[in-house]
């Protein structure tokens, strides 16, 4: 099996990934100091070098379609697309706070991934993994006032991550909720490729050149306060 290219560009911090089932080659992480349409090409390069591998050489590309950075969801976006139509293998996209959540997975405790949307909402997804590959849908992603979150999902008990979970930790403590550790609230294209390997037929995507990332918001609500 050809390894597979992942992409997550959804928030300040991003990550390049190359691997195979449970074989993680490379993975790159792209600072929140750099612009990522700048700094996404070669770290996709690094990477692929890292592996000792040519584009030619991949089997298909996985990219985080959604929610997150306009600019960064779109810069991944059109990169993955370009990769797979170039390069004539087949494309995946998965949310990137699935991604987010299923690498910081501890047992069956649901996980909210929380991604600082601004304006005093986070885009919000919240899952469970019990093992085996399976995915459970507690709330899909959606973008929301972060207390509306929190009223949404006070029955589930779940463990928040990510940088909208850092950003409002004092509220989601306050109401009860856990915050895990910063070093897991950067999203991990690594986790793309996992999520590629147990659930292909929910990422699949059909028509790559028709397919676009699920903003969730409009680009005009992101200007001037979000790259």
């Amino acid at each position: 099996m050809k390894p597979y290219l992942a992409i997550d560009t959804s928030t300040a911090l991003g990550s390049v990934a190359v691997g195979r089932r449970n074989e993680l080659l490379a993975e790159v992480v792209v600072g929140v100091s750099a612009k990522h349409s700048e700094s996404l090409l070669p770290a996709i390069d690094f990477a692929l070098r890292s592996s000792g591998l040519e584009p030619a050489g991949l089997g298909a590309v996985v990219v985080a379609g959604g929610p997150g950075s306009f600019t960064g969801v779109r810069v991944a976006a059109a990169t993955a697309k370009g990769l797979v139509r170039a390069l004539g293998i087949p494309l995946f996209a998965y949310s990137g706070l699935l991604a987010l959540a299923a690498a910081a997975t501890a047992g069956e405790t649901p996980v909210c991934a929380l991604f600082d949307a601004r304006r005093g909402e986070v885009y919000a997804g919240c899952w469970r993994f019990p093992g085996d590959g399976a995915i459970e849908v507690v709330m899909p992603p959606t973008v929301a006032p972060v207390e509306e979150v929190l009223t949404a999902l006070a029955g589930a008990q779940p463990r928040f991550v990510g940088e909208g979970a850092l950003r409002y930790r004092e509220a989601i403590e306050s109401a009860g909720g856990r915050v895990a550790p910063a070093h897991q609230a950067a999203p991990r294209a690594g986790a793309l490729l996992w999520l590629a390997d147990v659930a292909p037929g929910l990422g699949a995507v059909a028509d790559p050149r028709t397919w676009e990332p699920e903003y969730l918001r409009a680009a005009g609500a992101e200007r001037g306060v979000q790259g």
